[in-house]
C-alpha cells in the first residue's frame, strides 16, 4: 500500500469514529468532551493519538543534515515546505509533483497507531531529510539541538492564524465543533487548542533566532516580497540563488499553483475526512483576513490580551500589509 493511501487511512481511522458525535453535537458545542479528542503533553493540549506515542517523538534521533520546518498550526507550513523541497530538488517541478507534500516532508509527531507514523516514516528516509513539526522550541526533541540541525520557523500573525485554525476545525472531521468564531477565539487566547498558546509557541522560537542554525521568517514578509524571502532561504540552506531558479520556485509555489496542485492541496482525501466543500484546505492565503471575522469588540479584547501575553517580547508582527 502506498504512503498516500496509508495517510488517507490514518485520517479515516482517526476521524470517522468521531463523525457521529460531531453530527449530533454540531448545534451545541458545549456537549463535547474534549478529552475524546485531546490529551496533554507537558500541560499543552495535543491530539490524543500523538500523546499516546509521545515517547517515540521525544526519543527521536536527528541526523546532522536534517532540516526542520517548524510552525504553529495554520501559519503557512505547506507553502514553506513546498518552497524548501523545490530548493532541495533544484527547481525540478516534476520531481516535486511525484508525491504528496506529506510524504516528501513528513510530519514528525504525527501518529495513529501503526497506520501513520511520522517517526517511522522519517527513519526510513534517506538523508538529507526535510520534516515539519508544530512543536514549540521547548518540545522539539533534544537531538535536533545537540546536532545543530538547521531549523526554519515561520511565524504568522495571531489574528490570521486563529481565523485559519477555525476553518480547519470546521472542515476536518477529527475536531470537536468549534462553536461560534468568538467562542473559538476565546479558546485560542486561553491556549485551549492543539499545540497550546500561540504566544508561548512564537516566543519560544523567537528566543532561538540568534542561533546560526535557526532561521526565523515571517509569513507577512513572504506575502510582501516572496523573491526576497526565497533568496534568504536559499542562502541559509547553502544554495546559490540564481534568478532563473528563484523565478521558477516563486511561480510553482504561488497560491494559485498550489491550490490547484493535487500534491499540495490535500484533495486526494475524501470529503468525509477533510471536507473542502465547507472550506478549502488552501483557503485564501492572504494577510488581514481577520478583519472579515473580528467584531470591533472582539478585536479590542484580543488586542488587550495580546499586549498582556507579549509584554516584554521584542517579537513584532504585521497584521496587514
Amino acid at each position: 500500500m502506498s504512503p498516500m493511501h496509508l495517510y488517507s487511512l490514518w485520517y479515516l481511522s482517526t476521524y470517522l469514529c468521531a463523525c457521529e458525535q460531531v453530527y449530533h453535537c454540531m448545534m451545541d458545542s458545549s456537549k463535547f468532551d474534549s478529552s475524546s479528542y485531546f490529551g496533554r503533553i507537558h500541560g499543552i493540549l495535543m491530539y490524543k493519538d500523538f500523546v499516546e506515542f509521545w515517547d517515540d517523538v521525544e526519543a527521536f534521533e536527528a541526523r546532522p543534515d536534517d532540516l526542520v520546518i517548524a510552525t504553529y498550526p495554520k501559519s503557512g507550513t505547506t507553502w514553506l515546505s513546498e518552497i524548501v523541497d523545490m530548493i532541495y530538488k533544484e527547481g525540478d517541478v516534476e520531481k516535486c509533483k511525484e508525491d504528496a507534500i506529506f510524504n516528501r516532508v513528513p510530519y514528525l509527531e504525527c501518529r495513529k497507531e501503526d497506520v501513520m507514523n511520522g517517526v517511522k516514516q522519517l527513519k526510513q528516509m534517506a538523508s538529507p531529510r526535510i520534516m515539519k513539526t508544530h512543536l514549540s522550541a521547548d518540545l522539539l526533541p533534544g537531538s535536533f539541538w545537540e546536532k545543530n540541525c538547521k531549523m526554519i520557523y515561520l511565524c504568522r500573525n495571531a489574528k490570521d492564524v486563529v481565523v485559519s485554525f477555525y476553518y480547519f476545525f470546521l472542515m476536518v472531521a477529527g475536531h470537536p465543533h468549534p462553536g461560534s468564531f468568538q467562542e473559538f477565539v476565546e479558546k485560542f487566547m486561553d491556549g485551549e487548542v492543539p499545540y497550546g498558546s500561540w504566544y508561548k509557541h512564537a516566543k519560544s522560537w523567537w528566543e532561538k533566532r540568534k542561533k546560526p542554525h535557526v532561521l526565523f521568517l515571517f509569513y507577512e514578509d513572504m506575502q510582501e516580497d516572496i523573491k526576497r524571502e526565497v533568496i534568504k532561504l536559499m542562502q541559509f540552506l547553502g544554495r546559490k540563488p540564481s534568478e532563473e531558479l528563484v523565478d521558477k520556485i516563486v511561480q510553482h509555489t504561488s497560491f494559485h499553483e498550489m491550490k490547484n496542485n493535487p500534491s499540495t492541496n490535500y484533495t486526494m482525501l475524501p470529503d468525509e475526512i477533510m471536507n473542502q466543500k465547507i472550506s478549502p484546505f488552501m483557503r485564501k492565503g492572504i494577510v488581514g483576513d481577520w478583519k472579515n471575522h473580528f467584531t470591533v469588540a472582539l478585536n479590542e479584547k484580543f488586542d488587550t490580551h495580546y499586549e498582556q501575553e507579549m509584554k516584554g517580547s521584542t517579537l513584532k508582527l504585521q497584521t496587514e500589509i
